[in-house]
């Protein structure tokens, strides 16, 4: 039986991820308590007709959460096949989309979003090590999720199905949360400061032509380039499925976006499967 575990910070769009993976034909329970999978899976592999469970899994079950480690190390030693899908995104983009809501977090415990937030992403942070997909909702329209779930889900050990996500971003808005490898673009002469440029962003020629004209820019991101495409084959050696390549700038609007946007073009031309996201435009 294929069976995957999707769990999470709240609010990072588990909830999505269980209709689309519901969507794809997998028998999706959410809000599970860990220590029922196994028998779950047990009874559904005795002719029940299902070759492939999703179960939603997260601070929502309180205590019965605390069964989460025990309960994966039981379908281990069982041989029971899983992958770990674990959501997450910024704690600002997090809070707001509970404000929207006007929901309380689960973890908040009668505070403000953000303390329950940073309590959960604590709480979490062992089975974030564990997980096989990690994915950054933070810049993801819904759409967009559930098109990087199905790619993910569905491509399963094909080459097509690693993905390299690249993101710009600005420092003084703080360090991305998902991020596996971090380039500094600071030291590159900065487009704010030219007049006909400081209103355009990264995704402008112009400003691209600006960014990209400087020898050392060039030598950077032929560096950058060959060494991400090098370790790829590591990285899949490894049972990982992603990689989130991260450039950063004062503001996240100029030299972080020419060079992300330029990443993404290079390593597509080398037919590795790419995103570009611009957090702070």
């Amino acid at each position: 039986m294929k069976v995957i575990i999707v769990t999470g910070l709240s609010g990072a769009g588990k909830t999505r991820a269980m209709d689309c993976l519901e969507d794809m034909g997998y028998y999706a329970i959410d809000n599970m308590p860990p220590a029922l999978v196994k028998n779950f899976i047990d009874m559904a592999s005795s002719g029940k007709g299902i070759d492939k469970a999703a179960f939603g899994i997260d601070v929502r079950g309180g205590i019965l959460f605390d069964d989460f480690k025990t309960a994966l190390e039981e379908l281990k030693q069982e041989g029971i096949d899983y992958k770990i899908l674990f959501l997450e995104a910024t704690n600002n983009t997090l809070a707001r989309r509970y404000n929207e809501t006007r929901r309380d977090h689960p973890m908040a415990e009668g505070e403000t979003a953000i303390k329950g937030i940073k309590r959960e992403r604590k709480k979490l942070e062992e089975i974030r090590k564990d997980a096989d997909y990690i994915i950054d909702s933070s810049n993801l329209k819904t759409s967009q999720l559930a098109a990087e779930i199905e790619n993910i889900v569905s491509s399963g050990e094909d080459e097509r199905s690693f993905v390299v996500r690249v993101m710009s971003f600005g420092y003084k808005n703080g360090m991305p949360v998902s991020a596996d490898m971090v380039f500094d673009a600071r030291f590159i002469p900065n487009p704010y400061y030219v007049k006909s440029l400081k209103e355009r962003t990264g995704n402008d020629a112009k400003v691209q032509n600006y960014v990209l004209k400087h020898d050392i820019s060039k030598q950077f991101m032929d560096s950058v380039t060959s060494m991400i495409n090098t370790l790829i084959p590591y990285y899949r050696k490894e049972g990982k499925y992603s990689l989130n390549v991260c450039f950063g700038c004062t503001g996240g609007r100029h030299r972080s976006v020419t060079l992300a946007n330029e990443l993404e073009r290079r390593l597509a031309e080398l037919g590795v499967r790419t995103t570009v996201a611009h957090r702070d435009l």
